[in-house]
């Protein structure tokens, strides 16, 4: 194997779901912080930079879990878990990432050069916080969501209340998709001691995903309502609602492949979210 295929590997850029959930928060908040006029030269600076930070990300979180991962049958052949790349080549790929996505919001505002440190920040030290942090899901729904307060500040130099009520939902929705993403190693991470949503709710882990997306759902609705969106906006909501029902349907038993099922579908639910926004904006 190639060392190119590897650092594709490595970076997870053969499995692009995780840049997808970044990527339609993001969009939705460039969205609505210009009533549905983004500047597009935005849109390619946040879509190639959610690209870049998630892969980046990728890299930092393998690097954390090397000693981890060999014990858990999903990760066991990832590239430095099984010996493939070197940790120091993992630091080295992140590092150039991260680089290159900082290279491309050097013409932006201030605010926003300041916001992107503590996103690298966030999403560096997320890794961690599995050690000891017993819902680290929810960190990670910070991570994730944190081009929403970035894509306010490069479009209005300053990021207003709703911006962090998106971020809020942004962490509840990611509770819920990485809760069912856990449900999927429980049993190994019981055995090698690393927290998660799934282990800390228990019994009622089926229960705390819908509520979440119940949470997150209601306040994305707000914000949208708050704007003026009605029809199309309403329908991209009552879609991404049905797509919460049917991941009941498929994690109500708890099995491992219908449940990373689930997680992958999440892609689906963010894209109605953006899409019903998008198209209230474009034909109302």
């Amino acid at each position: 194997m190639n060392r190119l295929t590897l650092y594709v590997r490595l970076v997870r850029l053969d499995k692009p779901i995780g840049i997808l959930l970044l990527l339609w928060p993001t969009l939705a908040a460039l969205w609505l912080a210009s009533e549905g006029t983004p500047d597009w030269s935005l849109v390619l600076i946040f879509t190639l930079g959610t690209v870049l930070m998630r892969s980046a990300g990728c890299a930092i979180n393998d690097y954390a879990d090397r000693d981890i991962d060999k014990h858990v049958k999903r990760t066991a052949q990832r590239p430095i878990t099984s010996g493939q790349i070197t940790p120091r080549e993992a630091l080295v790929v992140a590092a150039v990432l991260a680089l290159l996505s900082f290279a491309l919001i050097l013409p932006l505002n201030a605010l926003t050069r300041q916001l992107s440190i503590a996103a690298v920040l966030i999403a560096g030290s997320y890794p961690y916080f599995k050690r000891f942090f017993a819902i680290p899901q929810a960190y990670l729904g910070i991570a994730f969501g944190f081009g929403i307060p970035m894509a306010y500040a490069a479009t209005l130099n300053t990021v207003p209340t709703e911006a962090w009520v998106l971020l809020i939902g942004n962490v509840f929705w990611a509770v819920a998709y990485d809760t069912e993403y856990a449900m999927v190693d429980r049993d190994d991470d019981l055995k090698i001691g690393i927290r998660t949503s799934a282990i800390t709710f228990g019994h009622f882990d089926v229960a705390a995903v819908m509520l979440c997306y119940a949470v997150s759902l209601l306040l994305f609705f707000a914000v949208g309502w708050q704007h003026g969106l009605r029809g199309w906006f309403s329908a991209g909501v009552l879609v991404a609602a049905a797509c919460a029902v049917y991941h009941y349907t498929l994690i109500r038993e708890r099995e491992r492949m219908r449940c990373f099922a689930a997680f992958r579908h999440n892609n689906w639910l963010g894209a109605a979210l953006f899409a019903g926004l998008a198209l209230d904006y474009l034909l109302a």
